[in-house]
Order: structure tokens, then sequence, then C-alpha cells
């Protein structure tokens, strides 16, 4: 008959278990370790009671995750005690301490093992004792692991990075905003298993569901749902338009305040897709899946899914179809293998959690391979068609006459998917990863590929062709607030001389592509002798465009001219970013752990009017207890500087960042960042 143990408290050695499993930035409060990879608890025995002696004691170990364990789910795992682990299953072996009172146990998870928090059980002959609770997370560092990173730079920045950039603006004038991504913050990681939980799978089948965590692909998914609200509880709410209710989605700086939002009151208010994308990175992270935060310029909508941008236009230039061009998108890509579509689709998967157009019914997108996208082999799930068309869909300009005719005057087969761009790996420089979702345009596989999804139009050729070409120049230090001039180029390359209606306008409009006010138009009737151009200007000044622009500080461009006569139209368009005025951060003195140190704050109002209700916000990990500070600045005059100077008492030693926002009346959500090194209180 088996020895039975005595046993009198379980030492988790969290400490130890979860430096080793790279989990120690969630602290020591819980054992949290990565599956695949052994830990060890210390078995502490009542004083008197028999020691562990192998080969004569042994006991059985029983894991349970989920409200349901079940064998037959692999929610619910025993094993016995064996010479050594196993790391293809659940395994254990024991040592007794050389003092007889302790009984050191190896546990190995199954690489393959649901995630979720588990209970660890004792069983001596049918009595089972209690040694507590354990998180298990995917593991990057696991070979056997689906989500397994082979280098080490890229896993601290795909899984342990909580700071980034995400790429917004134009693809001419790209700019890295700051995000916190603060996976490892106090809360996060329950919230983030909490978002599983509410997820309508697990409320309709809780044992399939449980079930599945194993899997990344299903986790991606899930995730790409339930970061949106539209067919759940999901975590936010988008909006582009109306914010009244809620906050605007550019003044979030990171995922932590939205996530303990959702988790005290249920959806936030509001979200667009940088800020749904910065979210799903945070939980994927948090869950130890690598992932990226990945921006797409001339990102189409293709809403009728035929891999076509039709952009149709009524006689006075309006356009009247549903098809879009945003000038920016952002989504995720995550790490993970491919086993139901073959190891050659196994590394990158992009998921959108964005709610565009619905999968399945749901409001998701993803996980689709990009090995699959930029090879065009849109039938391997999931939404491959859809992510396709985002980056690689043509454009075709055509105008409706107004009796009925349609006449196509343009298109293009190069401006969707630009300078696709993420944060480089250890650094906050721009990777641009274009040639990761497709072939170089013009290239031979790209027509290839073009072909295979069926795409309808053929590659124009390159260079200048016959017929009127138009173009649209922009002046330098477009800088809000101020008056600037660009022009509208129109060069007649036809063997004759050409006379048409010449327009050009200016509207405000938001990053998805939505059109707001007009802000400038111009017309003429040109007439244009063969070899020649003709030039028309416009002048966008403040009192025009600066109650009509968004919080984007976007304004397109459009440029037209009209034959009716000969039904010749053409077309150019050009969306520009005004530069915002730059935040000046200074610290007085170094950082140093729980020692108040203030951040000078200096910018300049670029308007020629009053600021009203200016703030500045700052944020960092580690720097203010993860609440943001406010510092009311009141209002300044015209071309005048603001001041600030905000405290803030760093709580650790690191290398973080910290986030400045300044907010007004007129001037909405300009942001920087410096690198804050701190240090030990009384070190050089």
């Amino acid at each position: 008959m088996s020895q039975v143990l005595e046993i009198e408290r379980c030492d988790l050695n969290i400490k130890q278990n979860n430096t080793d499993h790279h989990t120690e930035l969630n602290g020591e409060q819980r054992l949290i370790v990565r599956r695949g990879q052994p830990f060890r608890v210390i078995l502490h025995l009542k004083p008197g009671s028999k020691g562990f002696k192998l080969g004569e004691t042994s006991f059985t170990l029983i894991v349970e995750t989920g409200p349901l364990p079940r064998k037959d789910s692999d929610t619910k795992v025993s094993f016995s005690l064996s010479d050594s682990t196993v790391d293809t299953q659940w395994g254990a072996s024991a040592v007794s301490d050389p003092s007889g009172n302790k009984v050191l146990v190896s546990i190995n998870s199954s690489p393959r093992s649901p995630i979720g928090v588990y209970s660890l059980i004792l069983d001596q002959g049918g009595k089972n004792t209690s040694l507590g609770q354990f998180t298990l997370l995917f593991n990057a560092w696991c070979p056997r692991d689906a989500v397994y990173m082979q280098s080490e730079t890229k896993r601290w920045e795909y899984v342990l990075s909580q700071h980034g950039q995400i790429y917004r603006g134009t693809y001419k004038h790209i700019k890295g905003t700051p995000w916190n991504f603060g996976q490892f913050e106090a809360g996060i990681l329950d919230i983030c298993l909490k978002i599983l939980d509410e997820n309508p799978k697990f409320v309709s089948d809780t044992d399939k569901d449980c079930s599945a965590r194993r899997n990344p692909i299903y986790v991606t998914r899930v995730l790409s749902a339930m970061i949106n609200s539209n067919d759940d509880r999901g975590v936010l709410v988008g909006e582009w338009g109306e914010f009244s209710g809620g906050v605007h989605p550019g003044t979030w700086n990171g995922s932590t305040v939205i996530l303990r939002k959702w988790a005290e009151s249920g959806p936030v208010r509001y979200g667009q897709c940088w800020v749904f994308a910065g979210v799903a990175c945070t939980v994927s992270r948090a869950l130890g899946i690598p992932c990226r935060v990945v921006t797409n310029f001339g990102s189409a909508h293709d809403t009728n899914a035929n891999l076509i941008i039709e952009n149709l236009y009524d006689e006075d230039g309006e356009r009247i179809s549903s098809d879009s061009i945003w000038n920016f998108h952002v989504w995720v890509d995550s790490w993970m293998t491919r086993p139901d579509l073959g190891p050659e689709y196994d590394g990158w998967q992009t998921s959108d959690p964005t709610p565009q157009e619905t999968s399945d019914g749901v409001f998701c997108c993803g996980p689709a391979s990009l090995r699959a996208i930029k090879d065009g082999e849109l039938t391997r799930k999931y939404d491959t068609p859809f992510i396709f068309a985002e980056v690689n869909a043509d454009i075709v300009d055509m105008v409706c006459l107004s009796n009925g005719e349609i006449v196509k005057f343009g298109g293009s087969t190069k401006s969707v998917g630009c300078f696709i761009s993420t944060k480089a790996v250890g650094s906050d420089k721009r990777h641009d990863i274009t040639h990761q979702y497709k072939y170089s345009e013009g290239s031979k596989e790209e027509r290839q590929v073009y072909e295979k999804a069926q795409h309808h139009n053929k590659l124009q050729q390159r260079g200048e062709e016959p017929g009127l070409h138009l173009k649209i120049k922009l002046a330098e230090n477009m800088i809000v607030g101020s008056d600037f001039e660009v022009h509208a180029i129109l060069t007649n390359n036809c063997m004759e001389a050409k006379t048409c209606t010449f327009l050009f306008f200016a509207r405000a409009v938001g990053y998805s592509g939505k059109q707001g006010e007009g802000c400038g138009f111009t017309s003429e009737k040109v007439q244009v002798p063969s070899g020649e151009e003709r030039r028309l200007s416009l002048t966008l000044q403040y009192d025009g465009y600066g109650s009509v622009i968004t919080s984007d500080r976007l304004i397109q461009l459009s440029a037209i001219t009209i034959d009716k006569q000969t039904s010749d139209y053409h077309k150019a368009e050009k969306t520009i970013v005004l530069d915002e005025p730059v935040i000046e951060i200074k610290l007085t003195g170094q950082a140093t752990v729980n020692q108040t140190v203030t951040a000078e704050l200096t910018l300049l109002n670029p308007l020629p009017e009053p600021l009203l209700d200016c703030s500045f916000t700052i944020e960092g990990v580690g720097l203010n207890d993860s609440k943001p500070i406010t510092v009311k600045v009141g209002a300044v005059g015209p071309k005048q500087e603001i001041k600030a100077s905000v405290e803030f008492t760093p709580s650790s030693v690191a290398s973080t960042v910290l986030l400045v926002n300044f907010d007004s009346d007129k001037l909405r959500n300009i942001k920087s960042f410096i690198t804050v090194v701190v240090k030990e209180y009384g070190s050089i």
C-alpha cells in the first residue's frame, strides 16, 4: 500500500516560476505559467510525518479548468508521478528535500492544453487536497506550442513589450502614434480572460468553448468578434460621426483604461480602427499570442466582394457608390501555425476587430494567413477575400450620365495597399511590411496573383500615356492654423488642343474616407494646347477650413475635368494631413523610484485665434499608477505658448515611455512622448 503524505501547505513558488515563464511583470500575487514548460511547487509536510520516498510514495495530480471540466474535452487531466516528464503531455516528477520535510514536485503541462485558470489538486487514494490555482498561457518559447517564435528579440517585441507605435495619416504623411498596451498591468490578464468568458460561444456551449481555447486560431477569431460590441457585450463601440455620450477615439493613449472601463460597466464608447487594433494587441499579448499592430495605407473597403472598388460619380463629381478607400486602416497580425491549412501557411495571420462586414453572421474578420493573402489563395479561411481586397483591389472610376449611361474614365491598380506598416522590432522606427502582404506592383508574380484572384482589369502600362493627365501639387509646411496654396495641374498629351471645364475643390474628410463640409472651390473653362499645361490654384484659408476639419486634420482635394461633348472625364484626388504643433517635454532631474519628478510641457498655439479649455494629460506604464494625470491650463491667445508642469511618481525601475496628450476646444488630441529611464533612489 502506498505511503500517504501529510501535507501542511503547498508553496507554488510563484516568484521563481513566473520569472522562468516570463510572466514576472504580472506580479507575485498569483502563479502564471506558459504551457509546455515545467514549473515547480513545494509540498511542506506536517512536522513528524513520514517523508517522501521514491518508489514507496505515490500520488496523482489533477488539473481542471472551466466551470465544467471534462476529461474528454482536455479541460480535466489526471497524471501520476514518473521518473521524468514528457514534454508533449501533462506529467510530473518528485524528489524529497534533503531535510525530508519538503517534496519538490516538477509539473509539465501539455503544449496543446487549453489556456485559462486551472485548479491543482493532489489525489491520494481518493482523498483530494487542493494545492492552489495557476493560470496557463500560450508559450512562444516552447517549440511544440502553436505560437512558438524562434527569435528571442521578436518574442520580446511581440509578447513582452508593453508599448508601441500605431501608424496613421496618409501614405505620403505617415505619423506614428504612441500606444500603451499595458498587458502586464494589474488586473488586465483577468479582464482578458473575462472577455473570453463573455463571448457568445462560451455562453452557448461552455464545454466546447473552453476546450477550443487550446487553439490560438479559435481564440484569435473570438477576440476579433469580442473587441467590438456589434454582436455581443464586446469591449468597444465603434463610431465615425457623433461622439457625444462617450470618449473621442483620438483621446485614448492605451488599452488599459478601456479594458478596465469595460470590466466595470460594459461596452466602452468609442473606438475606431486603431483603438480596436490596440486593444486586440493587448489582449493577444496578455494571453501569450505574439501580436503586432499593422496599418494599411489606401485601404479598400469592398462592399460587394468583387475585388474591385467602383467609384461611381454623377455629372457634378459627387460620389454615389458605396465602395470606399480609407486613407488608412489598422488591424493586427498574430503569429501561429495553421494545421487547418497546411504548414506553408504558418506564421503571421491577419485579423481585424473593427466591425466592417460580417463573417459567418458575426462582425469579425480573420485570422487569414499572410501567405494566402499574398498568393491570392482566396479559398483559404478565414475572410481572405476581404483582406486581399483591402490591400490589392483595383479602382475603377466611372461617371453616370443623365441619360443613365455609365462611362469609365479612369482607375488605378496601385493605389490600394501602400506602405503597409508596423513598429520595427526593438525600436520605435516604422517597418514597411508591404512585401509580406503582396508582390511588388507590376511584377510577374503580382499579375499571376491578380489573375488567380479573378480580378477583372489588366495592369495598366507604366509611364505616361496619351490623353489628358491631371495631378495635384501641394504646398510645403501645411501646419494647422496657416493659410496655404495648392495647385491642380492639367497636362495635354494629345495631338490636338483640348477644351474642358476645370474644377478644383477641397473638403474636410475623416480617416475612413467619410466626406465632410467643403472648405474651398474654384472652377474655370480652359483651353489647353497640345503639349502644354494649365494650372488652377486654390488658397485654403484657416477661416474656411478651421471650423469644418475633424481631429484627424485631413483635407481631401479633388480636381476634375469635364468635356460633356465627348464624355471625357478625368479626376485626381489627394488627401493632405495638416501638420500639428510639437509638444516639447523636459524632465527636471533624474526619474527615481518613489520620488516625485516634474515634466515641463510646452506647445505653441499655431492658430490665429485663442484656444479654450486647454489641458495636458500624461500617463505611462510604471510612472503614475496607470492613472492618467490631467492638468488644465485654461485659455491661451493666438500664436502664444502654452506651458504646464505635471508631477508624477515612478513606481518601478524600468525604461518606459511617458505619453503626453494636449487637448482644447479647437485643437484636439496632439500627442508626443519621451523615453524615461527610472533608476533606484541613490543610484548614479
